[in-house]
């Protein structure tokens, strides 16, 4: 062996065990997961779902911490400013890693070179629901009121250009409608104010909807996958109506760029087994939510597509926040 390949052999032991030694030193300290949305919405509620065994499994405290404003943009500018070293994490969802940047004329942070993923959480398709008062009971009843009656609807969305917004905004494209836009601070504010019937229709995620639905406080007309969904099994989808209709909101856990490789990969492989548990699949599909895992890479590719594909619909609907 010659001196250089014996040196070559010896860097490559001492970042092995660099690596090693970073991942059996984390954590050591509690570690803080910043939701970007209010109390009571689904990123909140799936963080939660996985905060427990995260603490349970790492033998420290995994805390949630919602900083909310800006569809996003305040906690993840938060997360991307903080230090790369493995104790604050973001989990974002795809209006704050996908759309974000399309919808506001200055962003300060940019989701490729600010964040590195960590896992993706759970799939949750749309449902489309309504105040009872509405009188309607089904999607094609919904278009053929609201083609009959312009602007007399209101809808509600957690927040302007969220993907329930952008949903319901290809929706009045798709179907050739035109309903008002009341933007909201979140989707449990959104939800309070559609019982109420201070806004008469709404787009949002089965996770955040599914109690109300349930309790009969609203009316589910369709969801917004190309498949029907378990939780809501004699609901039809949007595209029964209007072919090819698909939308679906989705929630990843994020590190600021830098942060060390060992640490994310210690921290996706905990995130994969835990969402993958019978219990933890049990608990999110009550909520309509597919539970995901994988790694950083096949998070990476699938946020490219997101974005690629969120892009195309905010060309398309001229949805802006300023």
């Amino acid at each position: 062996m010659t001196r250089y390949s014996s040196l070559l052999v010896g860097v490559a032991i001492l970042l092995t065990n660099v690596a090693t030694l970073a991942q059996v030193d984390w954590p050591t300290k509690s570690v803080r997961i910043v939701v970007p949305n209010p109390p009571g919405g689904t990123t909140d509620i799936a963080t939660r779902v996985v905060a427990e065994p995260l603490s349970k499994a790492f033998s420290q405290s995994f805390f949630v911490e919602n900083r909310p404003g800006a569809n996003g943009s305040i906690g993840a500018t938060e997360v991307a400013r903080s230090a790369p070293d493995g104790y604050t994490f973001l989990v974002g969802a795809s209006g704050t890693l996908a759309i974000n940047q399309f919808i506001f004329s200055k962003l300060s942070y940019n989701t490729e070179k600010d964040f590195a993923p960590v896992s993706l959480l759970i799939r949750v398709p749309l449902v489309v629901m309504v105040h009872p008062a509405l009188g309607v009971k089904s999607i094609q009843e919904l278009i053929d009121l609201a083609r009959a009656k312009p602007k007399s609807i209101s809808y509600g969305s957690p927040a302007s250009a969220s993907t329930g917004h952008l949903a319901t905004e290809l929706l009045k494209m798709r179907a050739g409608i035109d309903v008002v836009h009341i933007p909201y601070k979140g989707s449990a504010p959104m939800l309070q104010d559609l019982i109420a019937g201070q806004v008469q229709l709404a787009i949002d995620t089965l996770a955040s909807a599914m109690p109300h639905i349930r309790s009969g406080k609203l009316v589910a007309l369709a969801v917004t996958s190309s498949t029907p969904v378990a939780a809501l099994p004699n609901v039809p989808t949007v595209a029964s109506v209007i072919p090819g209709f698909e939308a679906e909101a989705w929630f990843a856990v994020m590190a600021p760029a830098g942060t060390p490789q060992s640490i994310i990969a210690k921290f996706s492989a905990e995130v994969d087994k835990i969402v993958h548990r019978p219990d933890v699949i049990d608990r999110f599909r009550q909520l309509g939510a597919e539970p995901v895992g994988g790694t950083p890479t096949e998070l990476r590719t699938f946020i490219v597509n997101e974005t690629i594909k969120w892009h195309e619909v905010v060309k398309a609907t001229g949805a802006k926040v300023d």
